[in-house]
């Protein structure tokens, strides 16, 4: 069985070597999709009973490691040299600095990474991290999966 929980951020980024607009300092409403694959938790008399996971705790792991951190952060390159110091000069700015550049692939792969270690023997069974959704505009997104 797999069930999918779907949450929102926004952040901002740029892709440096980008031809177009994308190249500049700008912003999205990022909507983040989760799908987990396991059995059907067969317990009577128990809170999970029916479930693969309780939506709450898919929900209360990816804010820990997605959504607090990245939200209403700038998200950006380590090597886009001229950025990363422009945000530190900033007092207090959110900043999550990545070895990657944070295109929409990018930051769908990482969040993966993250996640499938956190769901990992998280619930009653065997949890599986099946795919990471992430999109970036209403129209545009990226899989990364299992």
């Amino acid at each position: 069985m797999r069930i999918t929980r779907r949450l929102e951020f926004d952040a901002g980024h740029r892709i440096p070597d980008h031809a177009s607009q994308c190249r500049h300092l700008h912003g999205h409403r990022y909507a983040l999709e989760i799908t987990l694959s396991g059995s059907i938790i067969s317990a009577a008399g128990k809170a999970e009973n029916g479930m693969v996971m309780d939506f709450g705790e898919v929900k209360r792991i990816a804010e820990a490691e997605i959504i607090q951190p990245w939200d209403h952060a700038f998200i950006v390159w380590r090597s886009d040299l001229a950025v990363v110091k422009f945000l530190a000069a900033l007092p207090d700015h959110k900043t999550v600095i990545l070895d990657t550049v944070p295109t929409v692939e990018n930051l769908a792969a990482t969040a993966f990474s993250i996640l499938e270690r956190a769901y990992r023997d998280t619930w009653h069974n065997a949890l599986k991290l099946e795919r990471v959704r992430l999109y970036e505009t209403p129209n545009c997104w990226a899989d990364a999966t299992a």
